[in-house]
């Protein structure tokens, strides 16, 4: 029963519809699936009221943004059968309207730079979340011309990060404070992708203080020294491992299509078993 356990849509920053991908995933042969759209909880709303679709056993989850404040670096957090918990709506409402801020930040130097940029055409492309991401103004520039792909080199210049010429970030919470929000919902928690962020160090010290559940070693970015190093962390505290493509649609740097990457059966079932185990039943409306 494999399963691809890290994907996204235009709930978030991706460019595919939901319903498109568990359409994708029944073609290639999985049997579940989570969406877990970047601190949202509109990805787990929908697996909640679509349990199975097409013979695809839907997980909700949903991928948090902390930030590592010591190291200076980003951290993203999978949590898997979340509570829809007022603290994370919030954390989530916050967090959309940071992202739009930091986006209207951008979309002012946009215009400036390229005056065919039309703000309200690349708001269009998050009709479905309200979210404006980085992806939805390169997108539109790809379309006017202006570069041959999303994350090409005009990217790079733009939103580079430390460098590019109209960068924004969102204000992020610590990562602390998140893992501790994600535990509140009495979710599966998983240090996402380790080395994407450089997230090494904290990996073992999140492990070793038993804040997470879970490591994703199986993902398109992460080393393969890293992922020896990674299984060695989870043997030794016997975390959950799993796996997923991070598929974002045709909002990615390298081909990688949905199910490229999975979960195992054992894992797979180890998450549903500690979801089960802290709700007392299986959660099928997130309440």
């Amino acid at each position: 029963m494999p399963g691809d356990l890290h994907t996204h849509t235009n709930f978030s920053d991706g460019s595919s519809d939901i319903e498109l991908l568990p359409k994708l995933a029944a073609r290639a042969g999985l049997t579940h699936l989570a969406v877990s759209d970047h601190d949202t909880t509109l990805s787990a709303e929908y697996a909640y009221k679509h349990p199975v679709v097409r013979g695809v056993h839907m997980i909700p989850a949903v991928e948090l943004t902390g930030f590592d404040f010591v190291r200076g670096r980003r951290v993203h957090i999978l949590c898997y059968w979340p509570k829809l918990t007022p603290a994370l709506k919030e954390f989530c409402t916050l967090m959309a309207a940071r992202r739009n801020e930091a986006a209207e930040k951008s979309m002012n130097e946009l215009e400036a730079l390229y005056p065919q940029f039309c703000r309200e055409e690349a708001r269009a492309f998050a009709a479905r979340s309200g979210v404006t991401y980085k992806t939805h103004l390169i997108r539109l520039l790809f379309e006017y011309g202006y570069t041959d792909g999303i994350y090409k080199e005009l990217y790079g210049q733009l939103f580079g990060a430390g460098r590019g010429r109209v960068l924004h970030d969102p204000a992020y919470e610590p990562v602390q404070a998140v893992l501790e929000m994600a535990r509140g919902t009495g979710g599966v928690v998983v240090l996402a992708h380790p080395s994407v962020y450089q997230s090494m160090e904290l990996a073992a010290q999140l492990a070793a203080q038993g804040s997470i559940d879970g490591v994703e070693i199986d993902h398109p970015r992460n080393t393969p020294q890293d992922k020896v190093t990674l299984h060695e962390l989870a043997r030794q505290y016997g975390l959950i491992v799993t796996g997923g493509t991070d598929f974002h649609g045709m909002h990615m740097s390298k081909p990688t299509p949905l199910g490229a990457v999975t979960t195992a059966d054992g894992m797979l079932a180890r998450i549903e078993a500690l979801a089960q185990s802290r709700s007392g039943a299986p959660r099928r409306d997130g309440a």
